[in-house]
């Protein structure tokens, strides 16, 4: 009789998370709301059911919900992330985590912010793909195994989910900054031999906010969730400005 009157042991299952959300624009304010922690949960299911069955209103972005398409990004703790790969067991070791829009940007509405100014420096760094080229020619052969291609390999896997971006603190403190993302894109461009805008994009690098605005903090490579290292396409895109510069590229 007296173990059937005994409170039962705190589970997983009926624990509760405290969670602050950002809400509002750039002058808004957390607040602080109270969901089940369930199992294998989510950062991104706990904003969803706030959004479910607290704050219909809440606005955020998401779409594949499987770690494929990087519109779920938002600061964790601190932390720009995939929320739909960061599982609660990982940030909330106390029971409570803070979510916010990625930082660097603009917030449209509580954890939803603007990137046009990210995907404008895309173009500022001569990021659009020039071809010679029309659709009514066979494609052009790429070498898979090309010194060029190899260099490009990794960076071509960029979906421009903004991590990066929101990781980097020159960004934060100099406006003109093209950032990694936008970089990346370059060094990507600068490797493929059918883009007949090389010269172009290089000079766009070479100029002020370019890859030597740089600082190589390495912050842009430690929070890419697919592994992409920018710090490294930059630094490739500054060898070939001094290589250019010296006339001997």
């Amino acid at each position: 009789m007296q173990e059937a009157l005994q409170k039962p042991t705190e589970t997983e299952e009926t624990r509760n998370l405290r969670v602050d959300v950002w809400r509002g624009g750039k002058d808004g304010a957390f607040a602080t709301y109270t969901v089940p922690w369930r199992e294998n949960q989510t950062v991104l299911d706990v904003v969803t059911e706030i959004q479910r069955h607290h704050e219909p209103a809440l606005a955020y972005r998401f779409a594949c919900r499987v770690g494929v398409c990087g519109s779920c990004a938002m600061t964790v703790n601190g932390v720009p992330r995939w929320t739909c790969r960061t599982h609660v067991r990982r940030v909330a070791g106390d029971g409570h985590i803070t979510i916010e829009p990625l930082r660097n940007m603009p917030v449209i509405k509580d954890l939803a912010c603007d990137m046009s100014e990210f995907f404008d420096k895309w173009q500022k760094a001569g990021g659009r793909f020039e071809g010679a080229k029309t659709r009514n020619e066979a494609p052009a052969a790429v070498n898979p195994t090309s010194k060029k291609r190899r260099n490009a390999d990794r960076g071509i896997e960029c979906i421009n989910c903004g991590i990066c971006y929101a990781a980097c603190d020159v960004v934060s403190w100099n406006d003109d900054y093209l950032g990694p993302a936008a970089l990346n894109r370059a060094w990507t461009l600068m490797n493929d031999e059918r883009h007949t805008a090389q010269r172009e994009t290089l000079r766009k690098v070479s100029e002020a906010g370019g890859c030597g605005a740089c600082h190589t903090q390495g912050s842009c490579m430690k929070h890419c969730p697919i592994g992409i290292s920018p710090t490294e396409s930059i630094a490739g895109l500054r060898r070939m400005t001094l290589l250019d510069f010296l006339g001997v590229r």
